[in-house]
């Protein structure tokens, strides 16, 4: 199993010792289209040294949600959020991280639990490029057209992006993401919900950022085989099933 986590692992482990695992790999944006930060003032880029690591979704004035796998092992000092850019390298707002928390039950081996939650040294204000975003409280139904945004790779092997990118999927209900009809079976966990369209997906650089339905958040980027291979949806932290934890954290940090 390949999975967007890898790439984070191996980024973050050239200044830090981070767990690796070969089965997995980490996640940008395939068959997706440029566009703007105005059409997404959630998404914000989880920053180390100055390089685009990961992406996340602002929760409101000074909380952002994103992967587990993306922060642990890490060190407050160790990274940055930009807010408010359309690139990763410009723009916007470069906050410090105050502290953070990703959920006990995170592993490697079956990346349930893989969200996390980060305060921010500041508060933010709302604007054009910055938003909060709800999180949802009801399951989509499978085929639920999402969206899901980042400035990761546009394919496996190529380069990241500095512009943020964006793509229409079509949201997947754990249960029919394990079923048949997809090649993962009992990989999928309680704490996951997947999205699939053939030829598009989330990629390496992409992991911890949003996929959001009618405006709301109903899954944060995880992991995947390959990025957008036949057969393979794109695997998300399943929002609704985590989310009284994500609101409990976010209330106690």
């Amino acid at each position: 199993m390949f999975n967007y986590f890898f790439f984070v692992l191996i980024s973050v482990s050239v200044t830090f010792t981070l767990p690796l695992n070969d089965e997995y790999t980490i996640s940008r944006i395939v068959n997706g289209t440029e566009t703007i930060i105005e059409n997404h003032p959630y998404q914000v880029s989880l920053q180390v040294s100055g390089k685009h690591l990961c992406g996340g979704s602002i929760l409101k004035d000074d909380i952002v949600i994103t992967a587990a796998h993306c922060i642990k092992g890490l060190n407050i000092s160790d990274f940055k959020i930009r807010l408010g850019s359309t690139y990763t390298k410009e723009g916007g707002i470069l906050i410090d991280v105050k502290t953070f928390k990703y959920h006990k039950g995170f592993r490697y081996d079956t990346l349930m639990y893989d969200v996390g939650v980060i305060k921010l040294a500041k508060s933010i204000n709302q604007s054009s490029t910055i938003r909060y975003i709800e999180l949802a409280n009801e399951v989509p139904k499978s085929g639920t057209i999402a969206i899901v945004s980042g400035w990761g790779r546009t394919c496996s092997t190529c380069n990241s992006s500095n512009v943020l990118r964006d793509a229409e999927v079509a949201f997947l209900r754990r249960k029919d993401c394990a079923s048949e009809t997809y090649l993962y079976g009992e990989a999928i966990k309680d704490t996951m919900v997947c999205a699939y369209t053939e030829g598009k997906d989330a990629c390496i650089g992409d992991s911890g950022g949003p996929l959001v339905v009618d405006g709301k958040l109903v899954g944060t980027i995880s992991w995947g085989d390959g990025c957008a291979e036949i057969g393979y949806p794109g695997v998300y932290a399943d929002v609704i099933a985590l989310r009284d934890w994500i609101l409990e954290t976010a209330e106690k940090l």
